[in-house]
C-alpha cells in the first residue's frame, strides 16, 4: 500500500512539473509590446502605409480602426497584425474609403 502511494505521489509530482515547464515555455507578451510592433509593421508596410491607422490592444486582442483606400490594404493590415507575437485575435474595423479626386 505504501508503495502505491509513493508511486502516485511521484507521478503527480512529475505531471505537475511537466505542466509548469509547459506554461513557462509560453512567453507572455505585454499589450504595450504588441501595440508597438503592430504600429511599426503597419507603418512600414508598402501596401498598407498604416501610419494613420488606430491600433488598440486589450489582453492580446488587437482592434484596428480608421480608413484605407483599398480593400487589399484592409486585408493586409489584418494579416500583419495577426502575425505579431502575442496577438490572440484581430478585430478589423477598418473602413474602405476611396479618396475623392479634386
Amino acid at each position: 500500500m505504501k508503495t502505491r502511494s509513493a508511486i502516485a505521489i511521484v507521478l503527480v509530482t512529475l505531471l505537475l512539473a511537466g505542466v509548469a515547464v509547459a506554461l513557462a515555455g509560453q512567453k507572455q507578451v505585454s499589450d504595450d509590446s504588441i501595440y508597438d510592433l503592430v504600429r511599426r509593421k503597419l507603418a512600414s508596410d508598402p501596401v498598407v502605409k498604416g501610419g494613420a491607422l488606430e491600433v488598440d490592444v486589450q489582453q492580446g486582442v488587437v482592434t484596428l480602426r480608421g480608413s484605407v483606400e483599398l480593400a487589399k490594404q484592409k486585408t493586409r493590415a489584418e494579416k500583419i497584425a495577426k502575425k505579431v507575437d502575442g496577438v490572440k485575435k484581430v478585430v478589423n474595423q477598418l473602413e474602405v474609403r476611396r479618396r475623392e479626386s479634386r
